[in-house]
């Protein structure tokens, strides 16, 4: 009867009852057990469920494939593979290892505790297989950066016979998205018949994250017109984020005033506050960023950090030391994000400071290293900033690239190669980033040849495909060596069309090898891709009549009169001595 009881308080979800009760039960049996293992599982008091299990083991009570399933939730929720490992080994005991609801809580168990290849295993020797069993791998891959696994996954699902319900086709649809893959989410999307919250978020949250700013309004605003979800305040603060890198404070504050409306304001502050600070810094709203951080939680540090970063994207770098200065005066904990925020903002003197206040409280974040590496080569301080870099522990992609570009920032084209050849014999290797600051460091350290044969290698060597930038770096550097026929020849053999920045690279220094033709060439380019702007008819006009082309040069600004430009500040039209 008691027993009874206990399950009868534990599904109404009285706690107080619940532990009277079963404090009254001298030898609690397995129903009564599994009762109040639920409610905690159920409740998220997994420590609690997890020292329930124990007591009920200690007190050699059997489990069942009831209690497995709340007892694997809460080691997932927990992150405990040890004790989840256990759980395992008394699911094969008890002889639960072929219950469904069993296997897939192991599955989910793994997954949560990044034991993705216990969790294969599992789904692997599953006799029977369910909707669960494949989405519970579908998210723990997700879960675990596995995405092109995740995509895998959900093709091969299909061909097993299963239909994806919304769940599937959501998670499917994160994958695409992490991936920059939004053409094909968009696809998966449009499978969904009727698409929960859950889905226009992931829809918006990934666009925005690939910086596809504009169509991610876009959907906000479809979301908005069809009114068949309400926006919660996950899908607002990705919105925002967007209206930052639009630059578009309006329809920020709209949805600002929106999300406080349908919000209960701190829950929507927690939230998007930190979204909001940084838009309204970077449109130059300082007065409403101010308001809306009095507005949030002031005990929580990561409020601070969002107005930190907010004056760090104003360039007020002073109030963003000042503002870290109060944190420590309010005794708040720091965080590795909140000292990687204000290092930007530091001149040598505070950098320093900061660095000390890092040895001092032990922050061991490769994020933070990283960043006070970027400060010292900023600071031109780039022993300083090998010096750090040398003492790490764990170095990551960014430390390396942060170290070589500082290397090429300084011209010092030898160490940034070296640092490469250091970096692929570690195991890591070379992303676009690092190829663009070795080769940058190439050309401003006048090592043409060796440059050339690190960019005809990234492809046969790491598999990289060569970007825009690459190329503009080529350019650049063997324009800066005075090769300029061979940059002429490398920019018609391009595959794609020539930027604005690579022919600003030629005509840069043509002039400063006092090349003509080459000049012309590279401003007529200069005026086909940017006919309003009346810099480069001027600077062709100049070219002219240095050269003797007088009636070039007449020609020229003719033109550009009848254009209706103006010549812009600074620029004469004939240009002094080299």
């Amino acid at each position: 009867m008691v027993t009874k009881l206990v399950q009868l308080y534990a599904d109404s979800d009285d706690l107080v009852m619940v532990d009277k009760l079963f404090d009254r039960l001298p030898d609690p049996n397995v129903y009564a057990w599994t009762a109040i293992l639920a409610f905690y599982s159920r409740h998220g008091m997994y420590k609690d469920c997890a020292k329930a299990y124990g007591q009920m083991k200690s007190n050699a009570v059997l489990p069942d494939s009831y209690v497995f399933p709340k007892i694997l939730r809460a080691c997932g929720q927990v992150v405990c593979l040890e004790v989840g490992v256990q759980v395992h080994k008394d699911v094969i005991v008890c002889g639960s290892e072929l219950n469904l609801e069993v296997s897939n809580s192991l599955i989910d168990m793994y997954m949560k505790c990044k034991d993705v290849r216990g969790a294969r295993q599992i789904f692997y020797e599953m006799v029977e297989r369910d909707l669960l069993s494949w989405n519970s791998m579908i998210s723990g891959l997700v879960y675990n950066g596995l995405l092109e696994e995740a995509v895998q996954y959900f093709f091969h699902m299909r061909l097993d016979g299963f239909e994806p319900d919304i769940v599937t086709l959501n998670m499917t649809m994160d994958a695409y998205c992490r991936l920059g893959l939004c053409e094909e989410a968009w696809k998966t999307f449009e499978q969904i018949k009727e698409p929960n919250i859950i889905s226009w978020t992931t829809l918006i949250s990934g666009y925005s994250r690939v910086g596809k700013h504009k169509l991610s309004l876009e959907i906000f605003r479809d979301m908005m017109y069809k009114g068949m979800v309400i926006p919660d305040v996950d899908s607002l603060s990705s919105i925002i984020v967007s209206c930052r890198h639009l630059n578009f404070p309006l329809n920020g504050r709209e949805i600002h005033g929106y999300g406080i409306k349908t919000n209960i304001g701190i829950v929507f502050y927690k939230s998007a506050g930190p979204a909001l600070l940084p838009m309204y810094a970077k449109c130059g709203r300082f007065l409403d960023a101010v308001n809306t951080f009095e507005s949030m939680d002031q005990s929580d540090v990561v409020a601070w950090n969002a107005m930190i970063l907010g004056f760090v994207d104003l360039g007020c770098t002073n109030m963003a030391l000042e503002y870290f200065s109060k944190l420590q005066r309010m005794g708040l904990k720091n965080d590795q994000t909140t000292i990687s925020t204000v290092l930007p903002a530091c001149d040598l003197k505070s950098g320093k400071q900061i660095h000390a206040y890092i040895r001092k409280f032990l922050f061991d974040s490769v994020v933070v290293w990283n960043a006070l590496i970027n400060l010292y080569c900023k600071c031109g301080h780039i022993g300083y900033a090998y010096c750090v870099f040398s003492n790490m522990v764990t170095r990551d992609l960014v430390s390396w690239n942060t170290m070589i570009g500082g290397f090429g920032m300084h011209g010092l084209g030898q160490d940034a190669l070296q640092l490469l050849y250091e970096m692929i014999h570690s195991g890591l290797s070379p992303d676009s980033v690092t190829i663009t600051s070795v080769l940058s460091a190439c050309s401003h350290s006048g090592l043409a040849d060796e440059g050339l044969k690190i960019f005809h290698s990234i492809m046969k060597d790491h598999g990289i495909t060569p970007r825009i930038e690459h190329f503009t770096c080529i350019v650049d550097m063997l324009a800066r060596a005075g090769r300029l026929e061979d940059a002429v020849n490398f920019i018609t053999r391009m595959p794609s069309e020539p930027n604005k920045h690579i022919w600003g690279a030629l005509l840069a220094a043509s002039r400063a090898h006092q090349n003509v033709n080459v000049g012309i060439l590279a401003a007529e380019q200069l005026i086909h891709l940017e006919p309003e702007n009346a810099g480069h008819y001027i600077t062709l006009s100049n070219i002219y009549a240095r050269a003797g082309r007088w009636d070039d040069a007449v020609r020229m600004r003719k033109k550009m009169q009848d254009k209706g430009l103006v010549k812009p500040s600074g620029q004469s039209w004939i240009e002094g001595g080299n």
